[in-house]
């Protein structure tokens, strides 16, 4: 494929728009609970097959990342747990505010209806 320019170059289009409707997708995720950053990463993957200049970003965001894991292992238990609490206060902000401009889905209980309507009073 990569010794007839026109596949070659037709192959990295279709990597570049399919790494870029992953990253797309995954920043659209990233302030909902779940694999949003992951999602973005395996888009930038997708794109390092083929780009150098994704390379090095997926290389800058590895060590970034390393360097973050080792930093949390060292740490003891408070500090573990104030990270933890200050990430499930985030995520709960942020659906609070996605119910509140949007709408609860109508799959959710009323008791969560009920505490988003006190809530927004307050």
């Amino acid at each position: 494929m990569r010794a007839n320019p026109t596949s070659a170059k037709a192959y990295r289009v279709a990597v570049f728009l399919l790494g870029l409707i992953v990253v797309t997708g995954g920043l659209l995720l990233i302030p909902f609970p779940g694999p949003g950053w992951l999602i973005v990463i395996a888009g930038l993957a997708i794109w390092a097959t083929e780009f150098e200049k994704a390379q090095r970003a997926l290389e800058f965001v590895r060590k970034n990342l390393r360097i973050w894991e080792e930093w949390i292992r060292r740490q003891n238990l408070l500090v573990k747990t104030l990270v933890g609490v200050a990430g499930l206060a985030f995520v709960a902000a942020v659906l609070w505010a996605t119910f509140h401009f949007s709408g609860i889905p109508a799959f959710f209980p009323d008791v969560l209806e009920h505490w988003m309507r006190t809530t927004a009073r307050v």
